[in-house]
């Protein structure tokens, strides 16, 4: 199989290393989620990774409850770090060299993001989880993702989901949802399409930074979409 990128950022909820429940750690899913991860790394493509943190705590949730939105945030920052060091564990148990870099100083566990560091990592086939979203609070791991993989030069960010692809309205709520196979950033925006929040869209849009949206569990979907299979969602 010959690669179509040389570079991409693979966006991961924290609810997917969850599995079906989409709480907590369900090991074989992440062990399936890394295989598709070193599938793609053995063709040569670098890698970069961000995973958030809603398996173990949602920052945007925490106004409803005792704590403040930015307390919150920081909460959920520091989840994404244990799912990044979780993540790195089990890619690094299977041979591939991986670094946490974080965006706010954990100095004993990770390095700090430097984007000169990001990308002589990648340059040197390591896998580069970017954990701690962009650092500051009010923003989701989403923008932290599109902007990662703006500062590195990634082709495309593809948002690995638990549905196939962006839907018109909800597959599971609704038997006559349709499937979009292409949508442009705008569309996505005026439609409210919820594919991710409308900060990354807009920063996709004003970075001509595309987008493919896919389903995790599919077999070899993954390393299909870096292959240039038609698969998915694409925004661009």
């Amino acid at each position: 199989m010959t690669p179509k990128f040389k570079r991409i950022l693979l966006k991961l909820s924290g609810e997917t290393l969850g599995g079906e429940q989409g709480t907590g750690f369900e090991y074989d899913t992440i062990r399936a989620l890394a295989e598709s991860v070193v599938a793609v790394h053995n063709l040569g493509v670098e890698v970069g990774i961000v995973v958030g943190g809603g398996n173990i705590f949602r920052g945007s949730k925490s106004a409803e409850g005792n704590v403040g939105r930015v307390a919150g945030d920081h909460m959920g920052m520091l989840a994404t770090v244990i799912n990044s060091i979780c993540l790195q564990e089990i890619l690094e148990q299977r041979g591939v060299l991986t670094r946490v870099l974080s965006a706010i100083e954990l100095n004993a566990i990770a390095e700090p993001y430097i984007k000169r560091r990001a990308d002589r990592h990648l340059e040197k086939k390591r896998v580069v989880i970017f954990a701690a979203g962009t650092g500051n609070p009010y923003f989701t791991t989403d923008t932290a993702a599109v902007l990662r993989a703006s500062e590195v030069g990634a082709e495309i960010v593809i948002k690995a989901t638990k549905t196939d692809g962006v839907y018109d309205k909800d597959p599971m709520l609704h038997n006559d949802a349709v499937r979009y196979e292409k949508l442009n950033y705008d569309e996505v925006l005026n439609q409210n399409l919820r594919v991710m929040d409308a900060t990354a869209i807009a920063f996709c849009r004003d970075n001509q930074l595309p987008i493919l949206v896919l389903d995790y569990r599919e077999p070899d979907s993954i390393l299909k979409a870096v292959c240039g299979e038609i698969i998915g969602t694409l925004i661009n």
